[in-house]
């Protein structure tokens, strides 16, 4: 009988699979190498069946080449994968796992990133690596000449100030060895601001040029940072149904603890994306610090729920509306409308 659904677990070097018909039993499990894998799936499984795998390194890559062999492509995320693991894990049983775990009718699945969501996605990987290593590396410069009592005012354009009055004064405490190993760690710090200015207008020259970008960056409290990284985490928005579940994905939705009838929110989830959700609340605290004055729907009822609630939790709502509403722009495709937000608060 032919197989109508296959799991795969993925690897480096070792792939796994596991191949059931549409009653559910097993007519294929196999192990193969990386470079003879694929050829097995083209050879054992007829083209439109299902092939599943986690949503991990690489798999948006094999799905790209799965569905380009006409099989329809399911990525799931990894822990809603592992309640269907049975007893002792392993790769075979992992790959049993993915193929049941698809099956489900209600199972959630991870939308399949374009060739292009993936390149703005690692830009935006490669400048936040980069701005935690200069952050990283200005502590340990004002740690070390902390310890020759010199002390740089907060704010790390005061320490890039600060850093060749320090090499030029011969009077200040620095001895000649130190100095040499200073001049290093000064050399270091404008490397990485160079490649954070560089991959930063790359990210804006996608930001100005793509469309989906250009309508976000009229949003409250949406720049171009921002504005390409949402265009790269929705794509075209089809893999959520609805605002709320893109806002969810971010992590943007309260948590929920309810039993016996009574329903009980707690804090949000602060699962997903934490980068993209890092950039929202952070402009959301700006489009609060500056409503104020505004007569605008928007910064009137963000202002109220200020008043109302804790600040964080004003700004934490605000970050979840800028989230629907950058998918609903985006998924119907449709121009920002300052009223029709506020409407919708």
């Amino acid at each position: 009988m032919a197989i109508i659904r296959v799991g795969v677990d993925i690897a480096k070097s070792v792939f796994h699979v596991h191949g059931v018909n549409r009653h559910d039993q097993v007519q294929w499990r196999g192990k193969y190498s990386r470079g003879k894998w694929l050829d097995a799936i083209v050879k054992q499984v007829p083209s439109g069946a299902e092939i599943g795998m986690e949503a991990c390194a690489s798999s948006h890559y094999w799905a790209r080449v799965l569905q380009a062999c006409g099989y329809h492509v399911k990525l799931i995320a990894a822990q809603f994968v592992k309640p269907y693991v049975k007893s002792n894990k392993n790769d075979r049983i992992d790959a049993e796992a993915i193929c049941e775990a698809m099956g489900r009718p209600t199972m959630r699945f991870v939308a399949v990133k374009t060739v292009d969501q993936q390149d703005i996605q690692g830009a935006h990987r490669i400048r936040a690596e980069l701005v935690q290593q200069r952050t990283a590396k200005a502590n340990q410069i004002r740690g070390l000449v902390g310890e020759y009592g010199l002390v740089a005012p907060m704010g790390i354009g005061q320490l890039r100030a600060a850093l060749p009055l320090w090499l030029e004064d011969a009077e200040n405490g620095l001895t000649d060895n130190f100095r040499l190993l200073l001049a290093g760690l000064a050399e270091d710090l404008r490397y990485l601001d160079d490649r954070i200015t560089t991959v930063t207008e790359r990210i804006t020259h996608h930001a100005k040029t793509d469309p989906v970008a250009k309508r976000l960056m009229t949003l409250r409290g949406v720049g171009t940072i921002t504005a390409s990284a949402l265009a790269g985490a929705l794509g075209d928005a089809r893999a959520f149904k609805r605002g709320r579940d893109f806002a969810a994905s971010l992590g943007l939705t309260p948590c929920q603890h309810s039993t016996g009838g009574r329903d009980r929110l707690l804090g949000i989830s602060k699962r997903g994306d934490s980068y993209l959700r890092t950039l929202l609340i952070h402009g959301a605290r700006a489009v609060l610090r500056y409503a104020k004055g505004k007569e605008d729907g928007l910064s009137y009822w963000v202002r109220q729920l200020a008043e109302r609630k804790h600040v964080n939790v004003a700004v934490t709502a605000l970050a979840n509306k800028t989230a629907r509403i950058a998918w609903a722009i985006t998924r119907r495709d449709m121009t920002y409308d300052l009223a029709l937000a506020a409407s919708g608060a």
